[in-house]
């Protein structure tokens, strides 16, 4: 009885990591700024014992402006790491990812457009879609006023600063129910890894259910890019080290990925804001800089098998 107890939490301590992972990040992410709020004090204001009036303006800063800033960033980072988990698994190619494939510069529309091919096909269709839409954000900017240029363009890079709180509760209930209809597709996608081959010999209707799959992650990719810009590599390099972690099954997978790109992406955009105070980095700049590399190595490994 006493092993069964220990198998059992063993089988689920990775919740246990990548919550305290999640919650780590948020407290660094509400702390860090241009203005620095000791973690004390930080305590205070989220369990409401402050009192005194330097604690009362750490107060506005916390709930009118952190708060929801860091609440958008776990939601973009985790619904574009599970989108990049899916498209993963659907191409069978580790290098899918939303911002790879061009469903980020489409927002969703090439993921579905493309769903009408084989997997080499969707990958072309994606990098072409992502230059049309490049093409065609660049002439809108060219039209645009001068004072408006610099606000597109810092926040195509990726930007969390102008998010409007009022948007975080559909946000949630929009990806939490993309969240569960991929979730309950992980035997669909733990299929599609063995091959689509494999998986029509086993009765899946292969075309539907990537239709279906494609879909469902492009609203997540949609939701991140509307809240937080073009914001790249969190669905490559998450998905990666979660599964060189906790395996490839995608009823872990997907969960443990939505964790982990919640908490990366909390501390990509405390870095933003804090490696350049009081001047602010857009934060897909900050994932480039870590995902692009990391890009890199899955390029030399593949050309190595």
């Amino acid at each position: 009885m006493h092993m069964d107890n220990v198998k059992q939490f063993s089988r689920f301590s990775w919740v246990l990591w990548l919550v305290f992972a999640l919650l780590l990040s948020l407290l660094i992410g509400l702390s860090c700024g241009t203005v620095s709020i000791p973690l004390r004090e930080l305590l205070n204001v989220l369990f409401g014992s402050a009192s005194d009036g330097g604690v009362s303006l750490n107060s506005v800063v916390i709930h009118k402006i952190r708060l929801p800033r860091v609440l958008f960033a776990a939601l973009v980072g985790a619904a574009l790491s599970v989108s990049g988990a899916s498209f993963q698994a659907v191409l069978r190619n580790p290098l899918a990812d939303p911002y790879i494939l061009g469903v980020s510069g489409g927002a969703a529309l090439g993921s579905v457009v493309a769903c009408y091919g084989d997997n080499n096909t969707l990958i072309l269709a994606g990098v072409m879609v992502g230059s049309l839409a490049s093409a065609l954000l660049l002439f809108l900017l060219w039209l645009a006023p001068s004072d408006s240029v610099r606000n597109a363009v810092f926040w195509l890079a990726g930007n969390l600063a102008n998010v409007r709180a009022d948007w975080l509760p559909w946000g949630y209930v929009f990806s939490s129910i993309a969240f569960l209809l991929l979730w309950r597709k992980a035997r669909v996608l733990d299929l599609f890894t063995q091959g689509e081959d494999c998986a029509a010999d086993l009765g899946l209707d292969v075309g539907r259910a990537r239709m279906q799959v494609f879909a469902v992650a492009g609203v997540l990719v949609a939701i991140a890019v509307s809240m937080a810009g073009l914001v790249g590599f969190v669905g490559l390099v998450i998905p990666h080290v979660v599964r060189l972690l906790w395996g490839p099954g995608h009823a872990r997978l997907l969960p443990a990925s939505a964790l982990a790109g919640a908490a990366f992406l909390v501390l990509a955009d405390a870095l933003s804001r804090t490696v350049l105070a009081p001047a602010e980095l857009p934060v897909g700049v900050v994932t480039a800089l870590i995902g692009a590399p990391f890009f890199l190595y899955l390029l030399r490994l593949r050309g190595q098998r």
